[in-house]
């Protein structure tokens, strides 16, 4: 059940902004504001509560790069506390310091998380670095899976690139191998380990620009042995820049159909927000979750409805460079927890 009880004002006009514009809800403004007088629509009263909520119950997290301000200015500690309010159930960590707050032991964090009702579900850690006592999968395996063991984590990943050798076919192999390592050894600890998507997975190898680099990442890791967390803004993103081949040739793609073949690769998302804009480089502006053109109640509903899948998936909010973090935070969990199935 959501630990939201409050209406938010914001959301009810950012609702009735993607009602009329038929990428959310699906209801009129009229009835999100209480003021139809007509007997409401199957589509209005989901909206408006009657339906089974889009977001399962106890999964909805946050990636905490989104708050890295107030980590390191407040600690975790009230950072915490703010997302127990807004309803959140998990975080996703992007380091385990305080910064400027202080110091704080792991036993420390993953105490804090649970006093306030925070499962610590997983971790961005860095892939390589020509450092070799940095602290990145390929240069200190061992003490990754350490710290992530210590957390309770049930899942360790990276956002980086699986470019380390370049971009072509052979190149992304060979990274596939090395995530492939590091999957046996995350599973051996009885975690998961993840790859975080920008757009450019979705490019083409240099040496073969028929061929997409994120199927070739698909077919070279051992699916057993290593996940995928889409992140959705960067997917989209990756759908606007790289739906034609360098030769101008057409290859369109969907990011909901690769989830779809393969549900079982995907137990982490990140569900960030765009609103459409062609001239940028992306194909979106970056905006708090409800407030873009992403139709999220199609994308949950889509993967949640299949058979066995309802809670097999965790959907973290994230903002690489929110306006005001917790406002980004509070407004993102009271969107996502306001979508209902359509009836």
């Amino acid at each position: 059940m959501s630990r939201i009880s409050q209406t938010d004002p914001e959301l009810t006009h950012r609702l009735t902004r993607r009602g009329m514009l038929g990428v959310a809800a699906g209801a009129t403004a009229a009835a999100l504001l209480g003021a139809a007088t007509a007997p409401a629509t199957a589509a209005e009263t989901s909206a408006a509560g009657g339906g089974r909520p889009v977001l399962p119950p106890g999964r909805l997290g946050i990636q905490l790069y989104s708050l890295r301000d107030k980590v390191s200015t407040l600690g975790f500690a009230p950072v915490f506390a703010e997302l127990e309010k807004y309803g959140y159930d998990e975080v996703e960590f992007a380091g385990y310091t305080q910064g400027s707050a202080g110091p704080i032991t792991l036993a420390q964090l993953r105490r804090l998380a649970k006093d306030h009702g925070l499962n610590p579900i997983g971790s961005h850690v860095g892939y390589y670095s020509s450092d070799p006592s940095a602290y990145t999968f390929a240069q200190n395996l061992t003490k990754v899976l350490d710290d992530a063991q210590a957390l309770g984590l049930k899942h360790i990943g990276t956002a980086s690139g699986p470019g380390r050798y370049g971009n072509t076919v052979d190149a992304w192999k060979r990274a596939a191998e090395e995530f492939n390592a590091y999957g046996a050894a995350a599973k051996a600890r009885g975690m998961k380990f993840y790859q975080h998507n920008h757009s450019d997975e979705f490019a083409f190898a240099t040496d073969n620009p028929k061929v997409r680099l994120y199927d070739v990442l698909l077919a070279e890791t051992d699916p057993g042995l290593v996940y995928l967390e889409m992140d959705i803004f960067w997917a989209y993103a990756g759908q606007f820049r790289f739906s034609k081949r360098p030769d101008g040739s057409p290859a369109p793609f969907e990011p909901l159909d690769y989830v779809l073949k393969q549900p079982h690769r995907y137990p982490l998302f990140h569900v960030k927000d765009g609103v459409s804009d062609p001239s940028n480089q992306f194909g979106y502006r970056m905006v708090d979750v409800g407030d873009g053109d992403i139709d999220y109640q199609r994308f949950i509903a889509a993967v949640t409805r299949l058979r066995g899948e309802r809670l097999a998936h965790h959907w973290q909010t994230e903002h690489d460079q929110p306006t005001e973090s917790f406002t980004f935070a509070r407004r993102s969990s009271a969107y996502l927890h306001s979508l209902r199935e359509k009836c």
